[in-house]
């Protein structure tokens, strides 16, 4: 089996080397860059399983870059950034990321932080799985929904993992802590603030009124459900 691509974008030699030289050791294979025009370049041949990306880049946005790599990369994206503020890790997550580390780190819990994304949500089914819901069918390896009559709504990583997470116990009532385990990352108000803002989102791709959701609820003190019938394929 080949080993997870690991792809690491950071200005710091010395951040890139200790990253490469502790996931190589842990049995991943690394391709590391200094700027975020060779780590593009690269990522339109081959699509690493993980991110990691500074947010202080020399030539791009980190944030505009991590929220394009979460509608169009399909591989899970952790910051590794030293802006430490609750508002920028939850920033971070809004705009799609999968979780967020503050510098200084311990090595041993980004290869932790890195084994969590690697191992959810993949039991049940297929990357490349669909499943049809209520008028909707999601593809999971376009992130795309569409509609019978041809309308089509893209989806971010990040939505798309929650989703699925859905899609995968419909009708059943999902806790905060289970997303958690689920999904990996870190628990505390920028997790709980990121999913909030993640179904809020799928919700209006969905054509959710808001106020009155048909497909996703909350239950409040519980968690969420998902109410449609899903068949997959």
């Amino acid at each position: 089996m080949t080993a997870a691509l690991i792809a690491i974008l950071d200005d710091e030699p010395q951040i890139r080397a200790l990253l490469s030289e502790t996931l190589t050791e842990a049995g991943f294979r690394t391709a590391a860059f200094a700027r975020a025009t060779e780590f593009e370049a690269a990522l339109a041949r081959t699509t690493p399983d993980v991110c990691l990306v500074d947010l202080g880049l020399p030539d791009r946005d980190g944030l505009a870059l991590v929220h394009r790599l979460a509608l169009e990369s399909g591989a899970a994206i952790i910051i590794i950034s030293g802006r430490a503020q609750v508002q920028d890790r939850v920033t971070g997550l809004e705009l799609g990321a999968d979780d967020y580390i503050i510098k200084p780190f311990d090595p041993a819990e980004v290869v932790a932080r890195i084994r969590a994304r690697l191992r959810a949500p993949k039991a049940a089914t297929q990357a490349n799985a669909t499943a049809r819901f209520n008028g909707w069918t999601a593809h999971f390896d376009r992130y795309l929904l569409t509609t019978d009559d041809g309308r089509e709504v893209s989806f971010s990583h990040a939505e798309g993992e929650v989703l699925r997470l859905f899609l995968e116990a419909p009708k059943r009532v999902i806790s905060r802590q289970q997303m958690q385990e689920s999904l990996g990352g870190g628990a505390g108000e920028s997790f709980d603030r990121a999913m909030d803002v993640r179904i809020s989102r799928l919700r209006t791709k969905l054509g959710e009124d808001p106020k009155s959701p048909r497909l996703i609820r909350t239950i409040y003190g519980a968690g969420y459900i998902f109410l449609g019938d899903v068949s997959w394929s």
